[in-house]
């Protein structure tokens, strides 16, 4: 009922009263959450109780850590985190394609800056019986001079207040941005935040994604994933929002600018994700991405190579409980298989 009133209203209004409801707790009720054996896994020194995680850009001031947990995410993302405040774009910059099952947005990397969500941050790990995790997707700020030292700042400041780092250079919504992906220039980013990691304690074995996008080539990809194995990059998040707009789209909103994501950009994400599984020879960490809304669909993501898999826009369309139906099917599919645990199932696509 909830989920109905929201979609009334504009995209950023309704994200915002569900983020100060979730602040409230007003609407969590009785924790049901069920830990399946199956779902469970160590990946890089971590924990996790299943592969099923929050994508950034849902809390991207790190106000709802908690709640997003609670409703049964095996990890969640924070952030993009710039190292200043930022306001993003000008609105309109979100738009529902409701016959699609997807969004648009162009938000811009907007943020409360690196100091607010530290101080977040801080004020969640202050439960000391926190086993969860969490993750934070850094970037740079539109006025920045210097990208990469944003990035160095974002890591060092944030880094150790959370399980893993991302490294967001793939964005549609950033001008310059996806620069950072081409050779020579990611190597060198990679390379800087290795040699900063290296020089803090707490940082030396804080593993690092790189999220890219869906709009690479054949040949960008292979670069890459030559350049990830090479400098022993942790992972791959799998991928961003696309600028591309498939034949398939039929509501009115299809031409606004900004990133598309959710349903469309599932298969073509998933090829993309096999691709990588198979550039990197199955060596580097892989969090899929793109269009999961459903058990089989997250499954279809693990077996063409991903460790872990993110969702959003499906809690645009479900709500927070698509989270426990996906758990109970990706179990279920599972013991189909014939797998006694998920990591069983990883890149075993036919």
């Amino acid at each position: 009922m909830l989920i109905n009133l929201l979609r009334l209203l504009p995209p950023e209004t309704a994200h915002q009263i569900t983020i100060s409801l979730l602040k409230s707790n007003f609407i969590l009720k009785k924790k049901q959450i069920k830990i399946y054996k199956s779902l469970k896994q160590n990946i890089l020194n971590i924990n996790f109780n299943n592969p099923v995680g929050l994508a950034a850009g849902f809390d991207k001031n790190a106000e709802v850590i908690k709640q997003m947990l609670y409703f049964g995410f095996g990890f969640v993302e924070v952030g993009t985190v710039t190292p200043n405040k930022q306001r993003g774009n000008e609105k309109p910059r979100v738009f529902r394609l409701f016959e699609d099952k997807a969004i648009i947005n162009h938000l811009g990397f907007n943020n409360l800056g690196s100091e607010r969500i530290l101080s977040n941050l801080k004020s969640f790990y202050e439960d000391k019986d926190i086993k969860e995790v969490v993750g934070v997707n850094i970037g740079k700020n539109n006025s920045t001079e210097n990208d990469i030292d944003d990035y160095l700042y974002c890591f060092e400041k944030l880094g150790i207040y959370c399980d893993y780092i991302t490294i967001n250079i793939s964005s549609p919504n950033t001008p310059g941005l996806r620069d950072l992906q081409l050779r020579g220039r990611i190597e060198t980013l990679v390379k800087k935040i290795q040699k900063r990691q290296l020089e803090i304690k707490e940082l030396i074995k804080k593993p690092i994604f790189i999220k890219i996008s869906p709009d690479l080539n054949d040949e960008q990809l292979r670069d890459i994933a030559l350049m990830s194995l090479a400098n022993n990059v942790n992972g791959l998040i799998i991928s961003n929002s696309t600028i591309r707009r498939p034949d398939t789209l039929t509501s009115g909103y299809k031409n606004e600018v900004g990133g598309l994501s959710g349903k469309p950009i599932f298969i073509d994400s998933t090829i993309l994700l096999k691709k990588m599984y198979s550039l990197t020879n199955g060596q580097i960490t892989l969090i899929g991405v793109g269009g999961i809304s459903s058990g089989y669909e997250c499954y279809e993501k693990i077996k063409a190579g991903a460790s872990l898999v993110q969702l959003y826009t499906a809690l645009v369309y479900q709500g927070p409980k698509i989270i426990n139906k996906i758990l109970k099917e990706l179990n279920e599919l599972i013991k189909i298989d014939g797998y006694k645990s998920i990591s069983d199932a990883i890149g075993k696509s036919s």
